[in-house]
């Protein structure tokens, strides 16, 4: 399942779903969640849309397994998925996989990133990808 950094902790039907994940007549025997954590949810950072330090610190009172995944590091993003597959395989469980990345051309074609975000972008325009 993808999520979006601002979406994982912003929509309802995310804590709806980690509350009903372990009931009779609700399991689906674990869901592999992947955030898409690009740190600006929308055009708003992270300070201005949640309270806690990751995107998924919603899920540390359901006891998942979160990893956080540098977006730069498709091997280690490899390794987690595999990691993910066989522990959701193993024991019927939620497992995320927070990859930090960033966005480079902005939330959609007509968004002008430098004007929300001028620092960020100055840093992503030097970035190598």
């Amino acid at each position: 399942l993808i999520h979006g950094d601002a979406a994982f902790p912003g929509q309802g039907v995310v804590s709806e779903t980690l509350n009903l994940m372990n009931l009779n007549g609700y399991t689906v025997g674990g869901t592999f969640h992947v955030v898409i954590n690009n740190q600006i949810g929308f055009t708003t950072l992270p300070k201005e849309y949640r309270s806690t330090h990751y995107a998924t610190d919603l899920a540390k009172g359901f006891q998942i397994p979160i990893f956080h995944i540098n977006g730069d590091d498709p091997e280690a993003a490899f390794k987690v998925t595999t990691i993910g597959m066989n522990y959701r395989q193993k024991f019927k469980k939620d497992f995320i996989m927070d990859l930090v990345c960033y966005r480079r051309l902005g939330h959609n074609e007509m968004d002008e990133p430098t004007f929300t975000q001028p620092r960020a972008y100055e840093i992503i325009k030097n970035h190598p990808s």
